[in-house]
């Protein structure tokens, strides 16, 4: 059993997060119940890079000391598995939006596909989506997405060292990723799907691992608190 000490020296805590939840939730979950089962007035929590509320998986969590190693953990290589949807776009890349556009993809066959893969492969420049929360003059790109706002979105190094197609049920393609920090899969999807000649969005995905911890040793919120 943690004692309350244990949590204020510092713990690394493996979270699933559930589907719809935004990370900061989760982290509050966490945050709500530890104070309340040890009676803490305060305690310091973080997690070690955000998921979108559209994605499960993990989200590591550190506590009390461990706060400190939040940056080295964020930037680990990540692996996320996922669904992309072939022949569509929306705005946001994923399931956010409505679809925008509708594309042929009669062309497309299982090599084309398991093919077009090697072009992301290696250190590539990618741009990140309008619907981020990234900041451009003090404002979040998602903010100014949904004002409608036109931005120029400078690209950025990533690197990708595993891609492959792991199921092809068109109009939805399965998939592996192994990346650097910095990685949208949102953008990727978008990508993917015009170097295809069709059009693509993200619509399912899991981190299933950070560095050396894998979303099988983790817990949900709700588990957790239970357990405590």
């Amino acid at each position: 059993m943690k004692t309350k000490e244990d949590f204020l020296n510092g713990q690394i805590l493996l979270i699933d997060k559930p589907l719809e939840w935004s990370s900061f939730q989760a982290v509050n979950a966490l945050k709500w119940a530890i104070r309340k089962k040890f009676d803490l007035k305060k305690i310091k929590i973080g997690h070690a890079g955000t998921l979108d509320p559209l994605a499960t998986g993990l989200l590591i969590i550190c506590t009390g000391k461990f706060t400190k190693k939040i940056p080295e953990l964020q930037g680990q290589i990540k692996e996320y598995t996922g669904t992309f949807t072939l022949g569509a776009t929306t705005p946001s890349y994923d399931l956010e939006t409505e679809v925008d556009q509708t594309y042929p993809t009669e062309h497309l066959t299982q090599n084309i596909i398991k093919e077009a893969t090697k072009e992301f492969l290696g250190e590539i420049e990618q741009v990140p989506p309008i619907f981020s929360a990234l900041k451009k003059d003090g404002k979040r790109l998602y903010e100014l997405a949904r004002e409608g706002k036109e931005v120029d979105i400078k690209s950025r190094k990533i690197t990708i060292t595993e891609f492959e197609i792991t199921r092809i049920q068109l109009p939805e393609v399965d998939f592996r990723v192994v990346c650097s920090k910095g990685t949208y899969i949102r953008s990727l999807a978008h990508d993917f799907g015009k170097s295809l000649k069709t059009g693509a969005h993200l619509s399912a995905l899991r981190r299933t691992k950070i560095g050396d911890f894998n979303v099988n040793n983790a817990t949900t919120p709700m588990d957790f608190k239970e357990n405590l």
